[in-house]
């Protein structure tokens, strides 16, 4: 069994993904602004890496503070296309708008991690996946956005992999747990070494 950890997110997809490897996990949501850090930023001209990478980290620091000698995981992940960050959409709209840019293109989805122990980074690791998408045309779109339900839309940024949003591409090279969010893999292997 491997050590119990707190993961400072809200997110039911990186929760579920830590329950299927039987990494036991307490949900403490980090209730940071992540769009005030995004701002700040991206106007000092940070890639959509960096963005990612410092948004983990401080999501599992600002959690961690609290916890004493306890670990605790912060997660991140963006679209990176071509240099622009594409952060997840906030309506039905802002989807249409994010899939018509990334339509017929190739993007990548970084996903960070972080583990923080009372306060600072002890372990930190980031994963990247390529998605090509097809081309389609804006009604085939909208007849996708159709059938993704408000709190899959919301959770997984404007595709589900494992479900309906693998349709969208032609080509995907990566782990899909990094797709999804959560590289577990490389959180497992840091977690058993720890032990």
């Amino acid at each position: 069994m491997l050590n119990k950890i707190i993961l400072a997110s809200k997110s039911k997809v990186r929760k579920e993904i830590l329950d299927k490897h039987k990494i036991i996990c307490e949900v403490k949501p980090s209730n940071v602004d992540e769009d005030l850090v995004k701002v700040a930023l991206i106007r000092d001209l940070a890639s959509p890496e960096i963005i990612s990478k410092n948004l983990a980290e401080l999501k599992a620091n600002k959690v961690s503070l609290s916890q004493k000698d306890k670990m605790v995981l912060g997660a991140d992940s963006v679209i990176d296309l071509e240099g622009e960050l594409i952060s997840k959409p906030e309506t039905r709209e802002d989807a249409l708008i994010i899939l018509k840019k990334l339509n017929g293109k190739t993007h990548n989805l970084i996903s960070s991690v972080c583990i923080s122990k009372n306060g600072s980074m002890v372990w930190n690791y980031t994963d990247k996946a390529e998605l090509t998408m097809k081309n389609f045309s804006e009604e085939s779109l909208k007849n996708y956005l159709s059938k993704i339900s408000d709190e899959a839309l919301f959770a997984y940024n404007v595709y589900q992999i494992e479900g309906e949003g693998k349709s969208l591409f032609s080509n995907i090279i990566g782990d899909k747990d990094t797709i999804m969010g959560l590289p577990v893999i490389k959180i497992k292997k840091y977690l058993e070494n720890y032990q």
